[in-house]
């Protein structure tokens, strides 16, 4: 009963590696150096300092990840920009329907040319938007037609 219990009986934390990191090499930077390294860790987008160390030692290609939030936040105005586009196209259609359904034909004809208009302008300044995306890609990112 005794070897039965020592058996059954499981040590606690947890389970041991295959291959464990147990060698250490310490090293000393001054205080420039370590705001150098500190910064291109920043950059590399490594998990941790040891595997970037190790990604350098070996060689291995090292990521590096530059994001410009100027650009960001310009594609995210854009896109909030071009959600409210939609919106407009969806109450335009409703108000096309109410228009039908609650006026005499005469006059919402009158109140259609007005929307016209308006629909005239915003895809103008729809226009206008793409023109300003282009030259932007062009000017601050580097890209042009989408390479």
């Amino acid at each position: 009963m005794n070897k039965q219990q020592k058996k059954i009986q499981h040590k606690g934390g947890r389970n041991p590696k295959a291959n464990p990191s147990i060698h250490r090499y310490v090293f000393r930077l001054t205080d420039e150096e370590n705001a150098k390294f500190l910064s291109l860790f920043e950059a590399s987008g490594a998990d941790n300092k040891a595997q970037y160390v190790t990604s350098l030692l070996f060689e291995k290609p090292v990521k590096t990840v530059k994001v410009d939030m100027a650009a960001m936040d310009y594609y995210t105005r854009l896109t909030t920009l071009f959600g409210q586009f939609r919106a407009v196209g969806v109450n335009y259609n409703q108000i096309v329907k109410i228009l039908y359904r609650n006026f005499s034909e005469k006059k919402a004809a009158a109140y259609l040319f007005k929307l016209e208009k308006q629909t005239a302008e915003l895809a103008k300044l729809c226009r206008e938007v793409m023109k300003l995306t282009t030259e932007f890609e062009a000017k601050h990112l580097n890209k042009i037609d989408g390479k």
